[in-house]
């Protein structure tokens, strides 16, 4: 995951206190926002792992990421005072968390980043599909599997690895989206969604461990490669997912799952201009039709 926040309902409770800047801008600009870093911040990434691995990259951008929301927020303090059916909802995301973000990080490391952001909404369009059987939604998932059929008959011939791993990583994408409303019940016991999130990439943190803190030890010694992997956890999981609940507290679920429908786009453009990976005719054609996929479809909540 994508490293993407896709928590589909904010209420009042989680907004600023006091109005300010926040409240005067339109919803749509923290939307697109997140959108640019929601594939800028991967993309980063990728220049990265000439220097470590993907999955000690993974874990240095969930730890910052982690570490930055435990300053600012101090979410173990909300998080003494849940139920234990929420504390078990949090834990069950941070380990969401830090599997889909490495599976994540291993598949740009093999595939062009808009192919992997097109497989990864394959997911929320067939969530979509199975919680509301309209033929618009059936039209919808027809679109983005075949426009994802097209960009796997492309490459996967030669990446079959890159693959199998931008497929688990949707399939971790549906249960994050599952577990994203589980916690998205802002003001329950008094905790926000965004001190819920904390809590979450907190237990990402010790999650992933094991997966990625043997291949980020060479940054511990490197402050220049420090920086940039804490710079990459700011861009991919700080800015974006604080900019997913300032646009949620004001957008519609109907006008965010429209919105949705830039990502794809977004992640071609960012991997042409930042990695310089230019799209093929057919991987274009691919990516087009899962835009349409994800404009089409109606989710539950619409």
């Amino acid at each position: 995951m994508s490293s993407r926040s896709p928590i589909p309902t904010v209420t009042a409770s989680s907004r600023p206190a006091s109005p300010g800047l926040a409240d005067r801008l339109p919803p749509h600009v923290f939307f697109l926002i997140s959108a640019v870093f929601h594939y800028l911040g991967p993309s980063f990434a990728v220049l990265l792992f000439a220097h470590l691995p993907p999955s000690g990259v993974a874990w240095l951008r969930i730890a910052s990421a982690g570490l930055i929301f435990g300053i600012w927020r101090r979410p173990w303090r909300a998080f003494a005072g849940l139920p234990s059916h929420d504390k078990a909802i949090i834990v069950a995301l941070g380990a969401v968390l830090a599997a889909m973000n490495t599976l994540f990080y291993e598949a740009i490391a093999r595939l062009p980043l808009a192919t992997v952001g097109a497989v990864e909404f394959l997911g929320p369009i067939a969530l979509a599909a199975l919680g509301i059987r309209t033929r618009r939604n059936l039209v919808a998932l027809m679109l983005a599997v075949a426009g994802v059929f097209v960009l796997t008959d492309v490459r996967i011939a030669g990446e079959p690895l890159g693959y199998a791993f931008a497929f688990a990583n949707c399939a971790l994408f549906m249960g994050y989206i599952i577990l994203g409303h589980r916690i998205s019940s802002d003001g329950a016991n008094g905790v926000s969604g965004i001190d819920r999130l904390g809590c979450a990439m907190l237990a990402a943190t010790v999650a992933a461990l094991p997966l990625g803190i043997r291949d980020a030890l060479p940054a511990f010694s490197d402050a220049r490669l420090l920086a940039a992997a804490i710079g990459v956890g700011v861009s991919s999981s700080v800015i974006p997912y604080v900019c997913d609940q300032l646009a949620m507290a004001r957008l519609s679920r109907a006008s965010f799952a429209l919105l949705l429908s830039l990502l794809p786009a977004s992640a071609a453009a960012i991997g042409l201009i930042v990695l310089g990976q230019v799209p093929s005719l057919a991987e274009l054609t691919g990516i087009v039709l899962v835009i349409a996929g994800v404009a089409l479809h109606r989710s539950s909540d619409t």
